[in-house]
């Protein structure tokens, strides 16, 4: 039995046989994953932005960024334990100590990081135990960085095209992301007076997020695709859309309450529509072919062109 005939409107070579996908399409669903990228970046960012409030004597800018983390992590980790399935799972992924793991060493991270930053909301909001609470609260901003971009190294080590080739700008994007959404909650919530730290976090963040993904998605080339079609083009040009106003937001809006509420809603629902963008996209490069197989050609390709070059030349040829 011969192969069914390849679909006209994709060139010779790049669909599999039968027209199988070659990769399997990740089996994570939706909402629960995307909201677990992004809700894990905002506790991770939130933990930072609330310890340095706290050294610079800005208080009530502190509670509100301790409360984000605790309330972050506690939904990311929900949300994760519903794509597993059940809470065993989770605990399962902890039996191992892995460093060359990005999904071992995320459940650490995750593991480590909750408590701390629950024991510093707590705390805070209660006023007891003042100083463990501190001491808490700085534990977690130590691990926020990692809580914040750990998502990104994770499904950047999948074979899926459109995470896995954008693995040089992914930790950015989500980094630069979490610092936005972190930033938009205190621009929401915070007094005036204690938000212009927050300002200044959300216009760096979301100055990367939006360097990140446009320089990501000019250098992947035809695995760009996804990122610009379908529904996850649409959520991308939403979410640079939503950052860039709460970017202006965040600017110009300093000294009214109402503009700097909504800069921090803007920013925040950027972040989070980011995340279903990129999750998107991935599975969109799953299920077609041409995103594994032309750029493994064209590497293949380079490979070989490389070893031509560094090749030596022939000896010349005897005389008589």
């Amino acid at each position: 039995m011969s192969p069914p005939a390849r679909a006209p409107e994709q060139p010779a070579g790049t669909v599999s046989y039968y027209g199988r996908p070659v990769l399997k399409e990740p089996a994570w669903k939706t909402p629960d994953v995307p909201l677990y990228l992004f809700l894990g970046g905002l506790s991770g960012a939130s933990s930072v932005l609330a310890a340095a409030a706290d050294l610079t004597g800005r208080p009530r800018l502190a509670r509100v960024g301790r409360v984000t983390a605790a309330a972050g992590v506690l939904g990311s980790l929900a949300a994760l334990i519903h794509d597993l399935g059940r809470p065993a799972r989770f605990l399962n992924m902890l039996r191992v100590f892995k460093p060359t793991s990005p999904l071992s060493m995320g459940s650490w991270t995750i593991a480590s990081y909750g408590p701390l930053a629950g024991a510093a909301a707590a705390s805070d909001l209660s006023g007891a135990l003042t100083a463990a609470g501190r001491a808490a609260g700085i534990g977690a901003a130590a691990l926020g960085p990692a809580m914040a971009t750990y998502t990104a190294v994770l499904i950047a080590d999948t074979a899926i095209p459109a995470w896995h080739d954008a693995h040089p700008e992914l930790p950015f994007a989500f980094g630069g992301s979490a610092m936005a959404s972190a930033a938009g909650v205190a621009l929401a919530a915070a007094p005036l007076a204690e938000t212009a730290p927050a300002a200044r976090i959300a216009l760096a963040g979301a100055g990367m997020e939006i360097a990140a993904t446009e320089i990501m998605t000019r250098r992947l080339g035809l695995v760009a695709e996804p990122y610009a079609r379908g529904r996850a083009g649409k959520l991308m040009l939403a979410a640079r859309a939503l950052t860039a106003a709460g970017m202006a937001g965040a600017a110009l809006g300093r000294r009214s309450r109402i503009a700097s509420a909504a800069a921090g809603a803007c920013l925040v629902a950027g972040s989070a529509v980011l995340r279903f963008a990129v999750f998107d996209a991935g599975v969109q490069s799953a299920r077609d072919p041409r995103y594994t197989i032309v750029p493994q050609r064209e590497r293949l390709g380079r490979r070989a062109a490389r070893a031509a070059n560094t090749m030596p030349a022939p000896p010349p040829a005897p005389e008589g």
